[in-house]
């Protein structure tokens, strides 16, 4: 008899409280090139929930095993892989992407480039953060080139792409601005390493932002393009660069005089579909910024395995931190 894990699954779109659910499956072994992961923590991103309601159409599987990042322990190896990563700790990106079994699960199997190296001072709840916010906030930071010297504004420094965003971009050598919601916000977006943080919802944002940047800021990482885009404009430096990694509005509406006066690079990130080159470049930056420790842990939201629906609707609701479900 072939040995079985618990896992969370779901076999149709809907609500997390309908649809997720935990069962035994079997447990995978891994073929060529492939490495097997003993789960430790599973991360939950916007994407994992907008995926389980339906976002991406019909499921192409029986059932799904969900999520996208985690970390955990490579225990088992395929042909082709060198034995000695048995017992590495690891980080995992794009676990559920086009393909069935995701993070939620006891074990998963990943080809092994997939399994990334997880230093041994950083923790499990860092390395399960790394996937798809971390490696998004790369791409944003440096697909138009190097950073150091510049500055640069992060939309939204308190979640987790904004989070690490600042902390790329401090290492990377820039000044950072980080606009945020609120004052506990505001001090997540400190501890970061943020240079200047301004709460939106107090005063003229935009005066704020030019009297912290009298230049212009050379590089923005949008999480709200539909509403912030005239702010962005009227901040940024002449032939300065627009990131947006999300979308508020389902179509956008721009000046394209102002865009053509300012030489402005429009730029929009979908992390799952950038070029191979660009996210190979983002998990080796991503993996060298760990080693160099200067990531840390957004607060942390904690869920076993039988409340994965809670932690699904953690997320969906806007939790500020980062939430994970044991394994």
């Amino acid at each position: 008899m072939p040995e079985t894990m618990r896992a969370a699954v779901y076999d149709r779109a809907g609500s997390a409280q309908d649809t997720l659910r935990v069962t035994e499956i079997e447990r995978p072994e891994p073929g060529p090139g492939e490495v097997r992961v003993r789960m430790r923590l599973s991360g939950v991103n916007p994407t994992d929930w907008k995926s389980r309601a339906g976002a991406r159409g019909e499921l192409a599987y029986d059932y799904v095993v969900p999520n996208q990042d985690g970390a955990g322990v490579i225990d088992a190896v395929g042909e082709g892989v060198d034995p000695s990563r048995l017992g590495q700790r690891v980080w995992v990106w794009f676990g559920q992407w086009q393909r069935q079994h995701g993070t939620a699960a006891e074990w998963i199997v990943v080809p092994e480039r997939q399994a990334v190296p997880l230093p041994d001072d950083a923790s499990f709840a860092l390395g399960a953060s790394m996937g798809i916010p971390a490696l998004t906030a790369h791409r944003c930071l440096f697909a138009d080139g190097p950073i150091e010297g510049q500055t640069v504004l992060v939309a939204g420094g308190a979640g987790a792409v904004g989070h690490y965003a600042i902390e790329l971009a401090k290492h990377a050598g820039a000044r950072v601005i980080a606009t945020v919601s609120s004052a506990e916000k505001a001090k997540l977006a400190e501890a970061a390493g943020a240079d200047v943080v301004i709460n939106y919802r107090e005063g003229d944002t935009e005066d704020a932002i030019r009297h912290a940047a009298p230049g212009g800021v050379d590089r923005v990482v949008e999480v709200a393009p539909g509403a912030n885009l005239e702010l962005d404009l009227a901040v940024l430096a002449p032939a300065g660069t627009i990131v947006s990694y999300a979308s508020d509005e389902p179509e956008l509406t721009a000046r394209t005089y102002a865009l053509m006066r300012g030489n402005v690079t429009l730029r929009f990130v979908l992390i799952y579909t950038v070029p191979d080159e660009a996210l190979e470049a983002a998990i080796a930056g991503v993996g060298a910024a760990l080693r160099d420790g200067a990531l840390s842990e957004l607060p942390a939201h904690a869920f076993g395995l039988d409340e994965i629906a809670a932690a699904h609707d953690a997320v969906e609701q806007g939790a500020v931190g980062k939430v994970f479900v044991g394994l």
